[in-house]
């Protein structure tokens, strides 16, 4: 579950739509010169792209129908698995994105640890576990499960993204939801939710295994 290091230090950032809105041509049948062409800009889109691109935005900046874009995407991921060079496309939170291959990361981790990462504590991940896996959930919730506040560490987990407010539990004071965000799936490298391992395996895993999950670069 712990996302491969990206060893590009400098990224554009590609504004992201909504897929939902986005005005689709119809499925093109393409030779192989306009194959090529695009795939050449979907790769350029993708490593430009400081977060997982999704489908429909893809396409829409290729201005090149989803199958076609599917279909070009389901091959750069084979292409990049077989070649078995530094790095591979992956399926992340909802999108596509360039990532570090596994078969280097013990070399690349060592190299670069003496970067400045941050490390979430305990608390702070055990509060996210909670919400990844109970979700949604409001805070006074949370703290019966953990048996004391946990609202700075709600703030650390909103800070970073990982975690965002989702509408009000309609009951009394309707205290605020929370849930799991897009950039949560992608710092640990999950597709979606369910992608989370059963509660049985979190339960055998070692303190330092979960905490070294708990790694935000703090680079980028």
């Amino acid at each position: 579950m712990a996302k491969e290091l990206k060893t590009t230090s400098d990224f554009i950032t590609i504004p992201v739509q909504n897929s939902a809105t986005i005005d689709l041509s119809v499925d093109q049948k393409l030779s192989n010169d306009k194959k090529s062409y695009y795939r050449g800009l979907i790769e350029a889109f993708l490593f430009l792209s400081d977060a997982p691109a999704n489908l429909g935005v893809l396409a829409k900046q290729c201005q090149l129908d989803r199958v076609n874009t599917r279909q070009i995407l389901d091959e750069i991921i084979d292409d990049y698995e077989e070649r078995e060079g530094g790095f591979v496309l992956r399926e992340l939170a909802g999108g596509y994105q360039f990532i570090t291959s596994e078969n280097y990361s013990v070399t690349l981790k060592e190299h670069f640890k003496g970067q400045k990462r941050e490390r979430l504590s305990r608390a702070t991940m055990e509060t996210l576990a909670i919400i990844s896996y109970q979700q949604p959930i409001t805070l006074p919730e949370i703290d019966e499960i953990r048996g004391t506040s946990s609202r700075t560490m709600l703030s650390n987990l909103l800070q970073y993204k990982l975690v965002k407010s989702q509408g009000n539990k309609p009951v009394p004071g309707k205290p605020v939801l929370y849930v799991t965000t897009s950039t949560f799936l992608a710092e640990f490298s999950l597709s979606s939710l369910n992608d989370l391992p059963s509660m049985k395996e979190v339960k055998e895993l070692e303190f330092d295994s979960l905490d070294s999950l708990g790694k935000i670069d703090s680079l980028n």
